[in-house]
């Protein structure tokens, strides 16, 4: 019969002949160590010709040297589960209305068992499906917007999201919106929302998932969960991220969106809020509001305005020992402004201050925000610092470097003075405080 050899070669190959096996079948694979059960995965190029790979049901890949094994034993093909119609969920008319746009990332993949890798598969409709508790606290109204990894979306797709939520606030219909977004780039995203949607009537929750949601350690329906009571159930507007306040399955933790920041490449809690603490916990489907130093905005009739063009002509410079001032000079011949992420308290080497002269001269905005992750730039405390501002280097205080990034990209686009603009406090981008 004919098997999938899945890239494998030499005597993994032969393995997978005698025992009749392909990848994407489920095995159980007894060893001189003991027995474990997976599917088996495809080789990459670069791997062992000695090892076949299989995905245990925790979700990890596992290599094992085919001299241990003993045996492999096929097992029954896995039924996976059918996939209702999203006309099929009924609508209850007593519950808040809230839409589910699907953007695609960790929290819309699921495995396909036939090559092992992670895929944007799961729509809206699927994730209202796999969390049937949700129907407990909102009607869910869904619609995939789109189905890529963060990693691929530009500020042309912020406008889409933008755009799209601009339309379902002005149905007038639903009492929030829930994002479902990449967590790599969600943070940019979120900033970006804040930005484009000003004196928004309703709560907009961002929500992603570190482990795709068919792991048995996935956070998705938790976090997709406790960002759907926030937006149903919350009593204040604007944009937010929702995601694992700590590693247990306890609490969500909401934060303001222009205040947070992806710190851990894997971890479930890995968004924090910089400088400011969450605004609120979603704790056993209650919301927990938390003290803070930022003024929310309550649930009203504002006036709403949208405003989703961005100016993806900005640049976000890291310095570092050695740094080469032509970066800044290159920078300057193709954008229009430049975000540098100076050391301590707003820094660079005063080699650069030629090319920060040239730059600011031919009339590109310099920015300035620090790569410590808390505390504020304070650009008049040491001589490098005044004499950036006398170039014209504008300090952004606390902003999240990122953050400022995708504020440029938008004052450019939006405003008459992006210089006076980087420097208001638009979103809650700017504490007003920072604790000690």
């Amino acid at each position: 019969m004919a098997h999938d050899s899945g890239g494998y070669k030499g005597v993994g190959a032969k393995l997978l002949s005698k025992h009749d096996v392909s990848v994407g079948d489920s095995v159980t694979v007894s060893t001189e160590d003991g027995e474990m059960f997976g599917v088996l995965m495809p080789r990459y190029e670069s791997a062992s010709e000695d090892y076949i790979v299989i995905k245990l049901t925790s979700g990890y890949n596992t290599g094992i040297h085919t001299g241990k094994i003993k045996s492999m034993t096929k097992l029954p093909k896995r039924e996976l589960p059918s996939v209702a119609n999203p006309h099929e969920f009924a609508e209850n008319k007593n519950l808040p209305k809230v839409a589910l746009i699907s953007t695609g990332g960790t929290i819309a993949s699921k495995i396909d068992y036939r090559t092992g890798g992670v895929h944007s598969a799961l729509s809206a409709s699927e994730l209202y499906q796999s969390v049937p508790e949700l129907a407990s606290h909102a009607s869910i109204d869904p619609e995939v917007l789109l189905s890529e990894y963060s990693e691929n979306l530009k500020p042309e797709h912020w406008t889409m999201i933008a755009e799209k939520i601009s339309e379902k606030v002005n149905f007038a219909k639903y009492r929030g919106i829930v994002v479902s977004h990449g967590t790599d780039t969600m943070h940019y995203t979120a900033a970006a929302l804040s930005f484009a949607l000003q004196g928004l009537p309703i709560p907009v929750v961002l929500v992603g998932a570190q482990r795709s949601s068919d792991r048995p350690s996935s956070d998705a329906a938790l976090n997709l969960l406790g960002a759907t009571v926030f937006a149903a159930k919350a009593e204040y507007a604007g944009v937010f991220v929702a995601m694992h306040a700590g590693t247990s399955d306890d609490m969500i933790a909401c934060h303001v969106a222009t205040r947070v920041r992806k710190n851990h490449t894997s971890r479930r809690d890995a968004f924090e809020s910089i400088d400011i603490g969450p605004v609120a916990l979603v704790r056993n489907n209650s919301i927990e509001m938390q003290k803070s130093e930022i003024t929310l905005a309550k649930r009203s009739g504002r006036n709403f305005v949208a405003k989703p063009k961005f100016d993806d002509r900005v640049v976000l410079l890291k310095y570092h020992p050695g740094f080469d001032p032509m970066m800044i000079t290159h920078a300057a011949k193709t954008h229009r402004a430049i975000i540098l992420e100076g050391t301590g308290l707003g820094h660079v080497s005063k080699e650069c201050f030629p090319a920060l002269k040239e730059a600011v001269g031919a009339g590109v905005m310099v920015c300035m925000t620090s790569q410590c992750i808390w505390g504020r730039v304070r650009m008049t405390v040491y001589n490098t610092g005044r004499d950036l501002l006398d170039i014209g280097v504008v300090p952004l205080s606390d902003m999240i470097s990122e953050t400022a990034t995708v504020k440029a990209m938008w004052t450019l686009a939006n405003s008459n003075d992006a210089k006076k603009s980087m420097q208001e406090n638009l979103a809650n981008e700017i504490s007003a405080s920072i604790p000690l």
